[in-house]
């Protein structure tokens, strides 16, 4: 049957307890005008420094190229002050009240909330793991008869499909009464990915459920941050999403651990200053995050756009999508930077994190052929052009360099000639404004690691004890430092590859994600980063051979590039990564004072089943209760009515 669903009886009248936001539009404009004055300001010392010895063709394109990708830089710089602020003084982003001793919604739970975990060819052992450890959480806290659990399988390998059945039957026996309230379903076709995977929960038992809360094969959650979540959507019936900021766990190698220490200390800064701006048009990241049903249902049935890849077809990036609509039919979405016990893991070394990007990079891509899409809000169409120029930059910084390489190569050949015409009286010498190229290196200086130290004084100042003290943060923040200076070029080698492989049409693979520890072995190090180092020795040796100032500027990109290989592996070491936090450095704040959820998972992890006797059959699922989920195209919505 078809389900209607039951709207709040007057969205127009909020509770007393809601999300005020003052001060709107004035925060977005403020934000908008300091990043294009910056903007302006970096593009113009870079214009009079060009123009000083003629400006040449070859210099006008790079400094298009450097107003791009400067203008990133100062909104990613001025979102960071915003939080760095906010933080310091204990503001609440979105109110502006002071977050000292405000007091927990502890009101009662009132309706019914699914939570979900779609999985695609994932280790079913770190599934299970991490969905019991979340739902034991839940149970703690005495409310968990408001939720059921949903493990949402689109696996297409048969041999972890049987392990996912036998696995899910051994669940249910340590469950008890308890397994009455989780459920198990496969679907036999990978039918629009995860999009689909999640339509097709929604369509048929969506209608049982006021709230969806999405995780990913990798999340835990722990039962209060679910409690705190789901208060927050009764309290706010306008809110159709609320995101929270997954924060990197049980990271074992040398890389994982230096992204995680990096997320956990900058992350809640940076999610600060764009909860700040974006206030009720955040963005939403697909997991770790509630959904109102309701409005899912009828505004994210998200179409198959028509032409080919990379703007055609499936949409990859979907969660950027669902944000879009969900606030363009007049829903708010959030972000809360300060909730606490939303975790996920990352890729424990480079390549495997390049290979995530490399599904990224395609999906954000694509935003850039539906930015125009009709009666987007202005701050969602800034999303997709961000999430875009993410990539994109990469691309610009290594065409940048190059050219600068080819610019400076030819001006020392020519760094002798000073009549450059065939009547010319006077010669053409050569001006160096130094004064302008240090501001300018100063000013990008700032914008680049500028954010950087203020999340080190932030922790410094409220998060000491979380990361061990003031001398772990230190030397963490140093060595953190260094090791993303020397693997940046490599990594921008990867996303320009990414970018331009989308671009000619290549296909994007949307394999399952390896997030425990390995050492990497030699020759794949070698296979994946031997052509970025062979053309960096050339590219150093003209460099070093005619324009050997300009070589000495170009050594940190060259140095990470040439020793790519060696980077690569040792980075992926568990040794490295346990020498690590021997010795302090990298300590986060769930290593210094574990949560209990994430404990509970490392001993049911530590637990070794015994197969069962026979292989476990297809479990039993709850009735259809169909609700139709409309497939519009993107220019075709209903707002929903206040």
């Amino acid at each position: 049957m078809t389900h209607e669903f039951r709207a709040p009886a007057d969205l127009t009248v909020l509770p007393a307890d809601a999300i005020r936001i003052p001060g709107k539009s004035l925060r977005r404009y403020v934000y908008v005008i300091l990043s294009v004055l910056t903007a302006i300001s970096g593009v113009y010392i870079m214009f009079d420094i060009l123009r000083a010895n003629d400006l040449t063709t070859l210099e006008a394109v790079i400094l298009v190229l450097f107003g791009i990708s400067f203008t990133w830089l100062a909104l990613a710089f001025w979102s960071g002050l915003f939080g760095f602020i906010l933080q310091m003084l204990r503001i609440d982003p979105l109110t502006l009240k002071s977050t000292k001793g405000m007091l927990e919604d502890t009101s009662p739970i009132s309706c019914r909330t699914a939570v979900v975990m779609p999985v695609y060819n994932e280790d079913t052992h770190r599934v299970i793991a991490g969905f019991e450890a979340t739902l034991r959480s839940l149970e703690k806290t005495g409310e968990i008869a408001h939720f059921d659990f949903f493990l949402l399988s689109d696996t297409t390998n048969l041999t972890i499909a049987q392990a996912e059945r036998d696995a899910w039957q051994l669940l249910q026996e340590r469950l008890g009464d308890l397994g009455k309230q989780a459920f198990y379903r496969r679907r036999e076709k990978n039918i629009a990915r995860k999009v689909g995977n999640l339509a097709e929960f929604c369509q048929r038992w969506g209608a049982n459920y006021e709230n969806m809360i999405v995780l990913d094969a990798d999340s835990i959650m722990a039962g209060d941050c679910l409690l705190k979540m789901v208060r927050a959507m009764q309290a706010n019936p306008r809110t159709g999403l609320i995101q929270t900021i997954p924060i990197p766990v049980r990271q074992t190698t040398f890389f994982g651990r230096f992204v995680q220490f990096a997320a956990v200390l900058y992350s809640p800064m940076l999610a600060t200053g764009l909860a700040f701006w974006q206030t009720d048009a955040a963005n939403y990241w697909g997991h770790n995050a509630i959904i109102r049903m309701r409005a899912f249902i009828d505004h994210c049935g998200l179409p198959t756009l028509p032409g080919k890849a990379p703007f055609g077809g499936d949409i990859l990036s979907h969660d950027f999508v669902e944000a879009a609509m969900l606030r363009r039919a007049g829903w708010d979405v959030f972000l809360l930077a300060d909730l606490e016990g939303s975790y996920e893991e990352v890729p424990c070394n480079i390549i495997d994190y390049a290979k995530r990007d490399r599904r990224w990079v395609q999906g954000n891509i694509q935003h850039l052929g539906i930015v125009d899409t009709k009666d987007l809000h202005p701050i969602n169409r800034m999303h997709f052009l961000l999430g875009a120029i993410a990539y994109i930059t990469s691309l610009i910084w290594l065409l940048m360099l190059v050219l600068s390489t080819a610019d400076a190569v030819v001006r020392a050949i020519n760094s002798n000639v000073y009549f450059t015409e065939v009547y010319q009286l006077y010669p053409n010498w050569p001006i160096a404004k130094t004064e302008l190229i240090v501001a300018l290196i100063l000013l990008t200086t700032t914008l680049l690691m500028g954010p950087k130290l203020l999340g080190v004084i932030v922790a410094l100042t409220h998060r000491r004890k979380q990361f061990g003290g003031a001398r772990a943060i230190i030397k963490g923040t140093i060595i953190e430092t260094i090791f993303a200076v020397l693997i940046a070029p490599i990594m921008m080698v990867y996303h320009a590859y990414f970018v331009i492989s989308v671009l000619l049409g290549f296909k994007v693979n949307w394999d399952s994600q390896d997030r425990e520890g390995r050492l990497l072995p030699w020759g794949e190090c070698i296979a994946r980063t031997s052509k970025m180092t062979t053309a960096a020795l050339a590219w150093g040796f003209m460099t070093y051979t005619y324009a050997p100032i300009f070589f000495w500027w170009l050594l940190p990109v060259l140095t990470g590039l040439v020793l790519a290989a060696p980077l690569v592996r040792y980075s992926s070491s568990l040794d490295w990564g346990r020498g690590t936090r021997n010795h302090k450095i990298f300590l986060s704040p769930d290593e210094t004072s574990e949560d209990p959820v994430l404990s509970h998972l490392n001993e049911l992890l530590a637990v070794e089943h015994p197969p069962l006797a026979a292989p476990a059959p297809i479990p039993a699922l709850p009735a259809d209760n169909w609700t139709d989920m409309p497939h519009r195209a993107m220019d075709d919505y209903v707002p929903v009515k206040r």
